[in-house]
This record gives structure tokens, C-alpha cells and sequence, in this order.
């Protein structure tokens, strides 16, 4: 199941962007490759779901769970058995007889609840912004060569000429380095879903 957007058009126009009836649908792809741009540089869903993932187990007691924060643990296997002995405190899960099988690195799937209830207003932000940035791109041209990245790096007006160049970025939904960095350090990167329910 795929997970909502991080945020909607309603905060779109909540921030002052006008979204068109012709372009809700499009409006609506651009706030899932944003909200997907944004979770991947986190590693994490950001917005709670629950999501079933496997980690390799440790050889200590404690194991550390992914996509924080970490609200409640359903089910724990380790190997493909179901196991109980173990409890969950500060976003790890410890068990007094460790995490890892006696002949050698074990599997552990855990079956989570996690993420935030409440996206935080600088993330709607974020994706608010990635959005509004692609639908700009959209509308500036009628057919549709205005997503086409191409920026002006010089200009003559004198016998008029214009130099075009690449920036690094193949879009607007690119995160420059520092809000990756940023993503990754708030929510703990990393996060690795294999399914989410």
C-alpha cells in the first residue's frame, strides 16, 4: 500500500499557489514523486504507517530499529519463528539472549508502528515548495518542454544570444545536499521498507 503524500493541495493554496481544475491530477503525481523524493532522502516514512521490515541481527542485546520514531512493535521472528522475549524501549528492541543465532548472523523481521501522526509543517513545506517549483516548470511552456531542465548561464542582448546549461539537477523534485543531510540526521536514514500495511 502506498503511503499518502506528505502533503496536499490544500496546503498548496494554503501557501498561495492557485491549482487550476485541468491540473489536479498532475498536481496530485507531483505531490507523490515530492513526498517520495523527501521519505527516501529521510530513509523513513515520516508520516506514521506500520511497515513490516528485516534487519540482519546484532550479536548484543539491543537492536536498533529503523524509521524513527518507533510507536509500538506488533511481531518479531527471528529465523522465521515468532518470538516474544523481547521488549521495546528507546526506539531499540532488547532481548536478554541477543540477536543473533548460534550459528552466526541471523534474519530479524519486526512488524512496526512508526513515523509521526502529524507531517511537520516544514516538511508540508518542503514538498509544497518541490511542487510548486514543477508546476511552475509545467506551465511555462503549453507543451510541456517547461519540465525540460535547461538553465540560461549567460545572456547578450546586443545581437541577442543565450547560453543554456545543466545545473546537476534533472528536476525540481532533486533535494540539494544539505536538506538530504538535514532529512537524514532528524529522522535517522537508513529505512529500508519491505512492506507496509
Amino acid at each position: 500500500m502506498a503511503l499518502e503524500p506528505l502533503a496536499t493541495q490544500a496546503d498548496l493554496e494554503a501557501r498561495g499557489l492557485t491549482v487550476d481544475s485541468s491540473e489536479t491530477a498532475m498536481v496530485a503525481v507531483y505531490l507523490g514523486v515530492a513526498s517520495t523524493a523527501v521519505r527516501e532522502a529521510a530513509g523513513a516514512p515520516i508520516s506514521e504507517t506500520t511497515s513490516t521490515i528485516t534487519l540482519e541481527g546484532e550479536p548484543g542485546q539491543w537492536l536498533t530499529l529503523p524509521g524513527l520514531p518507533v510507536s509500538s512493535v506488533a511481531t518479531v521472528e527471528l529465523d522465521g519463528v515468532a518470538i516474544t522475549d523481547w521488549r521495546l524501549r528507546s526506539q531499540r528492541l532488547w532481548r536478554a539472549v541477543g540477536w543473533s543465532g548460534c550459528d552466526g548472523p541471523s534474519e530479524v523481521e519486526v512488524t512496526q508502528t512508526h513515523g509521526l501522526p502529524d507531517v511537520p509543517e516544514d516538511i508540508v513545506d518542503l514538498v509544497c515548495r518541490m511542487v510548486a517549483g514543477a508546476l511552475k516548470a509545467q506551465r511555462s511552456e503549453e507543451d510541456g518542454t517547461g519540465l525540460a531542465t535547461e538553465v540560461i548561464t549567460s545572456e547578450r542582448i546586443g545581437d541577442y544570444a543565450v547560453t543554456f546549461g545543466g545545473d546537476g539537477r534533472v528536476s525540481e523534485m532533486d533535494l540539494p545536499q544539505y536538506w538530504r543531510e538535514r532529512l537524514e540526521a532528524r529522522f535517522g536514514g537508513g529505512m529500508q521498507l519491505l512492506r507496509s500495511r
